[in-house]
């Protein structure tokens, strides 16, 4: 399985930088929990749809390609594609304390774009994960609503069944990334500017966390105990997924505190690993649970783009 190591750009570090004075260096790359945690996240997350989901997605064979979907983005990190490389980088992270300085989010990505270009800045520099996460979202919603229509209609649903497993894999690599707290901060990998607790300036956390101790120690059954029940997911997809990632945004110095402790070293600590699975769980389930909003969101009428006209 490629398992590439990409470096976000130097021009992300500077205005870092600006943020927090110090930065000095480009850390080196990471993917968010490597292969083996994002095959988790998918494999849960669809194992455990509710039974009123479609019978196919929740069949072996869909577990099985959704689950090797997990890691599909970071397949697309290769020296060898450059171009795609680059321009898919920025939507695995979304730098809060550079986020937040240009105002409330917006819902729609060229909104968004339009006020990092006017304030000077750069969005490969900031993050475009929220953006990327919705639009996939939104790509399944509208496959499950194909999938409605052709089956109401008796006919053949076999293509649309295979866009929205695809679709469903891919979604669960970004959702998955959300869930790792270093994959919401300019903190990502070393502490930079001031550091009162001493925490690591290292530029091998990242990895080390998501990758090497989540292949060492953590498994599927560690993570499934953790999901939280089914759920509905109630209003606007978008403002429900930026909440989820502030969540997982609050447990950044908690990363550093249990590398400070020795926790990402070996077999680490009962505290690293549970913290470990607790993360890794937190993405199953809102991935999960995405999923199935978009089965359930997919029976609601489109709305009249002309009303109102």
């Amino acid at each position: 399985m490629l398992r590439g190591r990409f470096s976000r750009p130097a021009l992300r570090l500077a205005l870092a930088g600006a943020f927090s004075a110090g930065i000095a260096c480009q850390a080196p790359s990471a993917h968010a929990w490597g292969n083996d945690g994002h095959r988790i996240i998918n494999r849960l997350a669809v194992s455990a749809l509710p039974a009123d989901a479609p019978a196919f997605l929740r069949s072996q064979a869909a577990v099985n390609e959704i689950e090797y979907l997990g890691p599909e983005p970071d397949r697309w990190r290769s020296p060898a594609e450059p171009e795609l490389s680059a321009a898919q980088a920025p939507e695995h992270f979304i730098d809060f304390e550079l986020a937040d300085k240009l105002g409330p989010l917006p819902h729609k990505r060229f909104d968004f774009l339009a006020e990092v270009y006017a304030a000077g800045e750069r969005p490969e520099t900031i993050g475009l994960q929220p953006w990327q996460t919705d639009e996939v979202w939104e790509r399944l919603k509208s496959a499950m609503r194909d999938y409605r229509e052709l089956k109401a209609a008796g006919k053949d649903t076999q293509p649309v069944e295979q866009a929205i497993v695809f679709y469903a894999g891919w979604l669960g690599h970004y959702v998955g990334d959300g869930s790792q707290p270093l994959h919401t901060t300019v903190q990502y990998n070393g502490w930079t500017g001031p550091n009162p607790h001493g925490y690591t300036t290292s530029h091998r956390i990242h990895y080390e966390f998501e990758t090497e101790f989540v292949s060492a120690n953590i498994h599927a059954a560690d993570v499934e105990a953790d999901m939280a029940p089914p759920k509905a997911i109630p209003g606007d997809m978008f403002d429900a997924y930026v909440a989820y990632l502030r969540r997982t945004a609050t447990h950044v110095e908690e990363v550093y505190q249990l590398d400070k402790e020795g926790g990402f070293e070996g077999a680490g600590t009962a505290a690293s690993r549970a913290f470990t699975a607790a993360r890794l769980a937190a993405g199953a389930s809102m991935l999960r649970d995405m999923i199935y909003a978009a089965w359930l969101d997919s029976a609601q009428p489109v709305p009249d783009r002309y009303a109102g006209k």
